[in-house]
């Protein structure tokens, strides 16, 4: 009889706690960007194209049934050895369920294999775009939301045979985002009748590069491909090979993504560079969900066409449905809801509406996710195809021109 009694009591305390609904969860999440260093100028529009969709996602009801979203940032640095630790205070002392990051190829791989990929933590990169990442054993932890160098280094090649540009001098940063850049570039350009007449690599943090200037203008080539970054030697390359005067061709500067910042320009005359400097770079996907973002990026006084805030706003927003779509703020499991909200089939998920796809999810319905830079639909490598485009500098700005065909 008192056994009965018991089981009677326990399932009226299970009949009762079904009945209650579950507590909202609060979860923490990380954006690790390379704030100082080498493209610290790039940095601030990137990591407000991932608050962005954060804060969406708080003014909609929260998440996990009505819990805070809680972002914590670290510095990377653009530097594997800055990475290493920041990523570390992340994962084991914030506790983070996520991470947003990091910018750069190498400290991407850096915080991943000290900290993420040992804690069982999913990082999506925004910008990181060199082609060593598709091949790092990551256990299905590391994303990117914008196409490999692979892509980029194709599309480059490319453009300079479509304006005519056959014959050029290369220097590139020693390091997994210039020379993986680099060597598909140079692959494709041979490929499509280009010749690399002059290929120099340099190391970053110098302040001095004529003596790698004067080898590549020995080799009588016009036209400058300076794989660099805006903020540290790709500034300083562009100021003394203007300086120098020694590259004449119709475009006589020709740069890449890490290329495009303010600071790139910083202390150079426009009329040196106006019509004479062009770059590639991820661009916008052209369609409904890239003018949504658009829009809400405008509303909230953001430039929504800034290098690599789109790909930093889906990498946000994916992974906020992927915790949605896993249930916890546990990290086991998380990759798996990654794809699974970032894959056909499913009721499309467009930048802004996570009212609505927090419901679906807790209705048991199949969501895919087209984002600013258009469907994420990672392979297995967790790569993203892309648009790259043309920018140009114009009145001593860059200003985008148009995909690159």
């Amino acid at each position: 009889m008192k056994h009965s009694n018991n089981f009677l009591g326990l399932a009226a305390a299970a009949a009762i706690l079904a009945a209650t609904p579950a507590l909202a969860a609060d979860v923490t999440v990380g954006i690790l960007g390379d704030l100082t260093g080498p493209i610290e100028s790039l940095a601030p529009p990137i990591v407000a194209g991932a608050q962005l969709a954060f804060d969406q996602v708080n003014a909609q009801g929260g998440i996990l049934g009505g819990g805070k979203l809680t972002v914590v940032v670290g510095d990377s640095a653009c530097d594997p050895s800055v990475a290493g630790p920041a990523a570390d205070k992340l994962v084991n002392t914030d506790k983070v369920t996520a991470i947003v990051g990091a910018f750069c190829t190498g400290a991407t791989i850096g915080a991943a294999t000290a900290a993420g990929i040992p804690g069982g933590v999913v990082q999506i990169s925004p910008s990181a775009s060199a082609p060593a990442l598709t091949t790092l054993e990551d256990n299905d932890l590391v994303f990117r939301t914008t196409p490999s160098d692979a892509f980029q280094g194709v599309k480059l090649a490319d453009l300079l045979i479509q304006k005519g540009i056959k014959s050029v001098a290369l220097t590139y940063v020693n390091n997994d985002y210039g020379k993986g850049l680099a060597d598909v570039f140079k692959a494709q350009y041979a490929k499509i009748g280009g010749a690399v007449a002059a290929d120099v690599s340099h190391e970053e943090g110098k302040a001095d590069y004529r003596a790698e200037l004067g080898q590549l203008a020995a080799s009588g080539a016009q036209n400058l491909v300076i794989i660099a970054y805006a903020s540290g030697s790709g500034h300083t390359i562009l100021q003394q090979a203007v300086e120098a005067g020694d590259w004449t061709g119709q475009f006589a500067y020709i740069g890449v993504d890490g290329m495009i910042g303010d600071e790139a320009l910083t202390g150079i005359d426009p009329a040196a560079v106006n019509g004479k400097l062009f770059a590639t770079r991820a661009g916008a996907y052209a369609g409904a969900s890239a003018d949504i973002y658009k829009k809400l990026a405008t509303d909230a006084g953001l430039a929504p066409d800034a290098t690599y805030a789109p790909q930093a706003y889906d990498a946000a927003f994916l992974l906020a449905l992927a915790i949605e779509k896993n249930g916890t703020a546990d990290r086991a499991g998380l990759s798996k809801a990654l794809r699974d909200v970032a894959t056909a089939p499913g009721e499309k998920i467009q930048p802004g509406e996570w009212k609505k796809a927090a419901e679906l999810i807790k209705a048991g319905t199949d969501i895919d996710y087209d984002g600013a830079g258009g469907p994420a639909e990672f392979d297995a490598a967790g790569d993203v195809d892309g648009v790259i485009v043309e920018v140009d500098v114009v009145d001593g700005k860059f200003v985008e021109v148009g995909p690159v065909k």
